[in-house]
C-alpha cells in the first residue's frame, strides 16, 4: 500500500520529488495528529496481561491531552489498540492494518512473544518503528532470527533476559534446603522452547550450578492432564519445579499435583505466578509459591511521564479500579513513557528513521527502571531489572515479597526465601 510517507521518502531517493509535489496528497499540515498503534492481548489465555491497559492508557491520554509539544509546535496524539486475542496470527494481523490502514507513525506492543514477536516482524518488514517488553530478550530477539552482528533496523525492545531469571531463580532455590532435583514445566511455545535451549536456556547454567535437570519435554498449551509430568517427577524425586506457564495450565496443573500427593519444597513459574489474581484462585495453595519479579510497588523508580513513583503508580491504580496492582502495570506505563520520549525527540516525525534514530539514542529513567539501548546485550535490546518474589496470604489475599535481589542492590529485600510448607 503506497503511504503518504513512502511516496514521498520513495521520490526523494529516486530524485523525483518534483513529481510528487503535483499528486493531490494531503498537505503535512504544522500539528498533523501522531499516530500510536498499540497491540496487546485483551481477550485470550494471556488478557491478565491486558488488565492493567485502560488504566495506563486513560493516564497516557490525559497527559497527551493538550498535545505533545515538539520543537514549538504542538500535535494532537492518537492511541489505536489492536487486541490480538492472544493468537499470534492475530498480532501479526492487526500490526498489518495499524501500518497500513491506519498508517501509524510508531508501534507498541507488550506481553508473552505470542504478541511482541509477530507486531515486531511486522513493522521490521514495513519500516514502521517499534518498541516492545514484557518478553525475554533472547525469545524476542532470537526468536525473531535476530543476528547479534547487525541486529534490526526499527525494532526495539527493553525487558530482563533468560540469564537474568536464571540467576533470580537459583538464588531462591539456593535459599531453601532441597536435593537440588529441580522438574521443567516448559511449553512448546517461543517462551518455552526459549528457556529449555540447550545452549542459551536453563539447562547448561543448571547442570554448572550442581542442579539435577528433570525434562519430559515441550507440552501443548491448554493442556487439561499434567499426569505423565508429575509422574515423572515424582519418580525422580523433584524438590523444585520451575517452568513458564499461562495461568490456566499452572492451575490445572498445581491441582493435580496435589490429587496426586506431589509435594515440591520450591515452585517458581513465570507467567501464572506472576498475577495476584490467579494466586487468589488458588487458596492456601498459593502459599510460598515463588515467582520473578520485573515490577514491585517497592521497586525504587519513578514515571518520566507521570513523576509518578512505583508505589504511587500501584496505588492510584487500585484506587482507580478496586483491583491489586500488577506486575504489567509497570511494564505497560514504561512502554509509553519511552514511545512519547522518542517521538518528543525525533528530528522528523515523517521519517521513520528519524524516529528509529530517537528510539536507538534512547537514555531514559522510567517507572520501570532506565531504558538505555546503547549498552545492551544485543543490538536493539535494553536489559530492565528483576528480583525474585514470593507470594504469601494476608486475611486470605495473597502479597508478594521481595526475597532476593542477585545484582540489583538498589532494590530493597521485604523478606527471606522460604520452603512451602
Amino acid at each position: 500500500m503506497l503511504t503518504r510517507r513512502r511516496l514521498l521518502k520513495g521520490a526523494a531517493m529516486t530524485g523525483l520529488a518534483a513529481v510528487a509535489t503535483h499528486l493531490p496528497l494531503p498537505a503535512f499540515a504544522a500539528g498533523r495528529t501522531l499516530k500510536i498503534g498499540f497491540v496487546t492481548p485483551t481477550t485470550g489465555p494471556l488478557a491478565i496481561f491486558a488488565e492493567p491497559d485502560g488504566f495506563v492508557l486513560d493516564q497516557v491520554r490525559a497527559a497527551l491531552a493538550e498535545g505533545l509539544d515538539i520543537g514549538g509546535t504542538r500535535y494532537p496524539v492518537e492511541i489505536i489498540v489492536k487486541d490480538s486475542q492472544s493468537s499470534s496470527n492475530r498480532a501479526s494481523s492487526v500490526a498489518q492494518e495499524l501500518i497500513l490502514e491506519h498508517e501509524v507513525d510508531i508501534l507498541c506492543a507488550s506481553a508473552t512473544p505470542d504478541t511482541t514477536n509477530p507486531v515486531a516482524d511486522q513493522a521490521e518488514i514495513n519500516g514502521v518503528p517499534c518498541i516492545t517488553n514484557d518478553t525475554p530478550w533472547q525469545p524476542h530477539f532470537f526468536g525473531r532470527g535476530g543476528d547479534p552482528a547487525k541486529g534490526f533496523d526499527y525494532t526495539y525492545h527493553f525487558f530482563w533476559g533468560l540469564e537474568d531469571i536464571i540467576a533470580v531463580f537459583m538464588s531462591q532455590w539456593e535459599g531453601v534446603a532441597t536435593n537440588k532435583v529441580v522438574g521443567a514445566m516448559w511449553p512448546n511455545d517461543p517462551d518455552g522452547n526459549g528457556w529449555s535451549h540447550p545452549e542459551r536456556g536453563f539447562p547448561p547454567v543448571m547442570q554448572k550450578a550442581g542442579f539435577t535437570l528433570v525434562d519430559p519435554g515441550r507440552y501443548q498449551n491448554g493442556s487439561d492432564d499434567f499426569s505423565a509430568q508429575i509422574q515423572a517427577f515424582k519418580q525422580a524425586g523433584v524438590e523444585i519445579v520451575s517452568g513458564v506457564m499461562i495461568p490456566p495450565d499452572f492451575t490445572t496443573f498445581w491441582t493435580q499435583a496435589a490429587q496426586q500427593g506431589f509435594a515440591p519444597k520450591v515452585v517458581n513459574v513465570a507467567k501464572a505466578s506472576e498475577f495476584p489474581q490467579a494466586m487468589a484462585a488458588l487458596g492456601p495453595r498459593a502459599e510460598a509459591l515463588s515467582v520473578e519479579v520485573w515490577w514491585h510497588r517497592n521497586f525504587p523508580y519513578a514515571s518520566s511521564l507521570t513523576g509518578q513513583s512505583c508505589a504511587a503508580l500501584a496505588d492510584a491504580y487500585s484506587a482507580a479500579t478496586g483491583k491489586p496492582w500488577t506486575m504489567p502495570l509497570g511494564a505497560k506505563h514504561a512502554l509509553f513513557e519511552v514511545v512519547i520520549d522518542a517521538l518528543k525527540r525525533a528530528e522528523d516525525l515523517d521519517d521513520a528513521d528519524s524516529i528509529a534514530a530517537a528510539i536507538k539514542a534512547t537514555k531514559l529513567g522510567t517507572v520501570f527502571g532506565p531504558v538505555d539501548w546503547s549498552n545492551g546485550p544485543v543490538p536493539n535490546v535494553s536489559k530492565t531489572p528483576l528480583a525474585g518474589g514470593q507470594w504469601r496470604l494476608e486475611a486470605g489475599q495473597p502479597v508478594l515479597d521481595i526475597v532476593t535481589n542477585p545484582g540489583r542492590p538498589e532494590i530493597a529485600l521485604t523478606a527471606a526465601p522460604r520452603p512451602i510448607a
